[in-house]
């Protein structure tokens, strides 16, 4: 009898062992390692894509304005006209920039500055006769345009207006929210340079006072 009885212990310990460590392969295979027949699936990057930086404007804000052009000579066919002056029938420098003159985002370059301290167009018999704009100057000082057009916009308690000659090239610019920067023109006297930050471009205005 106690024979038998200790072999239905020994056999009793014997099963107890083989579930034991059944569970805890069934446990193990359930948090680490894919069942049978079954395949992991990679986790998916939750990183976005960047958007792709714009080539022209989009906010960009040129560190500082363009540099002087080279003198040349002007020449009898180059004398203003006495009618309306019309632009340069300008071409994109490059596929998506636009036909006005704009500054190139990537190479910081001002795309179309390149009329010179002679072009006639930009002539002015009294230079700064409204005197001079004394707000600041530069990337470091943005605008917000509060309403008018080219003929006279307000930046605040300074007023501006477009050279006649890039009228054709401000027909997009928003005139009571466009952001604007204004650049010393170092070609032609009595000249800034007025660059819309939404745009990416630019024309030359006259300041009219406050």
């Amino acid at each position: 009898m106690r024979a038998l009885y200790v072999r239905r212990w020994i056999a009793g310990g014997i099963l107890a062992v083989s579930m034991t460590a059944a569970s805890a392969a069934l446990a193990q295979g359930t948090r680490g390692t894919p069942q049978r027949g079954k395949t992991a699936t990679p986790a998916k990057p939750t990183t976005a894509a960047r958007p792709a930086r714009p080539e022209v404007g989009g906010g960009y804000i040129p560190a500082h304005g363009p540099a002087r052009t080279p003198t040349t000579k002007p020449s009898k066919a180059s004398a203003p006209a006495h009618t309306t002056p019309q632009p340069v029938q300008r071409t994109p420098d490059a596929p998506g920039h636009p036909a006005a003159p704009h500054v190139d985002v990537s190479s910081n370059r001002w795309v179309g500055h390149d009329q010179g301290s002679n072009d006639p167009h930009f002539h002015l018999d009294h230079p700064w006769q409204n005197g001079r704009f004394t707000g600041g100057i530069g990337a470091q000082y943005v605008y917000r345009m509060r309403g008018g057009g080219r003929d006279r916009f307000n930046i605040g308690t300074s007023y501006f207006e477009v050279a006649p000659y890039d009228d054709v090239y401000v027909g997009d610019w928003l005139w009571d929210s466009d952001d604007i920067v204004i650049y010393a023109d170092p070609d032609h006297d009595g000249w800034y340079l007025g660059y819309n930050v939404r745009l990416g471009t630019y024309v030359h205005v006259m300041y009219l006072g406050s």
